[in-house]
């Protein structure tokens, strides 16, 4: 068992075992070892500057986010028995104490879901409250959306602006992400974005799998939350711009069964968030619009044609950006869908930096060859044969949707490959 101890400032251990990992969290530490990290120490100051004062429970949700995605980067896979799964001892200091022990069994299945490990959560009562006094006026915006800079939240971003929505959109500052984040909110409007950045820093070497760093994404949309007035029905709404061929995430062959596949907003992840907010009070919906669509769907349907051309070239969908010099490698999964959904949307693609491999057909790339592989399973075997019972989750009704998402989204990757030669 690996055990992470995740503590504020007036939390700070008398003793620290040379055999677990220590985050301190919104602050520095003062004792410095080799096994003592931090992460969010600007994030108090951040919701000062974006006058937004958090509610206990949302902000007992943001240390647990944080906590969990510390712990991720601190506990190496290599070191497993079988390489890859874990088993993760993560102690937290929370408010509700009571509130989050109820809830306890939900997230570490979670998180089991999420990162294809094996969690135990200790909860423990922080001794004094980390709440932020002062209170401010709540923001002009009736929901909160999540912005990545990538096609489908840029997307998503200008189809609630045409139906006259006033977002707030929240961003993870990520390197090559962070200027465009700020560009498509300044489509929208002025003082609209709250983008923040976790900042988890450790000695040594991180484990750079990080199936759970979407959970902090969540945790500032939930922050950002509590800076606007809830609706009519008492309740706040976070968009999630994803298209549902992503979501779902359905592995194009065996290689990419289980936690090898991200799952950052799959339905089954989604649904279990929801529940784990509903119980302990957190009056948020999590909307995905556009989870039974494909990327070439969102792209063709969104409600402006004129600013999504403008803007849609200067997104990021590759997984290995910051790899290739801030460009996009091509080949990868998201590269693969990106280019498959411009073409679907008949839109010339003119991605900024272009890709760093343009012909695929002789790329050397797994990628590809299971994209194709896919492809060719499906028309001779039919799309059941591709899903196989990564669907089994979904009532009769929902898995028609997602089977259907499923299946055009391979149709899309099959122009592609047709057009570059592959099949």
């Amino acid at each position: 068992m690996n055990r992470v101890i995740c503590y504020p400032n007036c939390c700070v251990p008398t003793n620290f075992d040379d055999d677990a990992w220590y985050f301190e969290l919104f602050s520095y530490p003062e004792y410095r070892s080799e096994n003592i990290g931090f992460t969010g120490a600007a994030l108090f100051k951040e919701l000062r500057k974006a006058q937004i004062t958090p509610t206990e429970t949302v902000l007992d949700f943001v240390i647990i986010a944080l906590s969990v995605v510390s712990a991720d980067k601190a506990v190496l896979r290599s070191k497993s028995p079988d390489g890859w799964t874990r088993e993760i001892e993560l102690t937290v200091y929370l408010h509700e104490v009571d509130k989050w022990n109820a809830v306890k069994d939900k997230i570490e299945w979670m998180l089991r879901f999420l990162t294809g490990d094996f969690w135990s959560l200790n909860i423990l009562e922080l001794p004094k409250s980390l709440m932020l006094i002062k209170s401010y006026p709540k923001r002009k915006g009736d929901c909160i959306c999540l912005l990545s800079g990538g096609v489908d939240s840029l997307v998503g971003a200008i189809d609630l602006s045409e139906a006259n929505r006033i977002p707030v959109f929240v961003s993870q500052i990520v390197r090559g992400d962070a200027e465009h984040q700020r560009d498509f909110a300044h489509c929208f409007g002025e003082d609209n974005l709250c983008q923040w950045s976790c900042h988890i820093k450790k000695s040594g070497v991180s484990e750079n799998s990080t199936r759970a760093r979407s959970i902090v994404f969540f945790a500032y949309a939930l922050l950002a939350s509590c800076g606007i007035s809830p609706g009519k029905n008492g309740r706040k709404e976070i968009f999630v711009p994803e298209n549902g061929f992503i979501s779902l995430n359905t592995p194009l062959d065996s290689s990419r069964i289980g936690s090898l596949s991200t799952k950052t907003t799959h339905p089954i992840y989604m649904a279990s968030l929801q529940d784990i907010w509903n119980n302990v009070g957190i009056d948020v919906d999590l909307v995905l619009p556009y989870k039974y669509k494909t990327k070439g769907e969102v792209l063709k349907e969104c409600k402006n044609q004129e600013l999504l051309i403008k803007t849609v070239f200067d997104s990021t969908s590759c997984g290995k950006f910051q790899r290739h010099g801030l460009r996009h490698c091509g080949t990868c999964v998201p590269c693969l869908v990106r280019r498959a959904a411009f073409l679907k949307a008949d839109l010339p693609d003119k991605t900024v930096k272009g890709y760093k491999v343009e012909d695929i057909k002789y790329a050397q790339s797994k990628d590809v060859a299971a994209a194709a592989m896919a492809v060719l399973q499906k028309e001779q075997y039919g799309i059941e044969s591709v899903v196989k019972s990564s669907l089994s989750f979904a009532n009769s009704e929902e898995r028609k949707k997602f089977l259907g998402v499923v299946s055009r989204g391979i149709d899309e990757l099959r122009e592609l490959l047709r057009k570059q030669g592959i099949i």
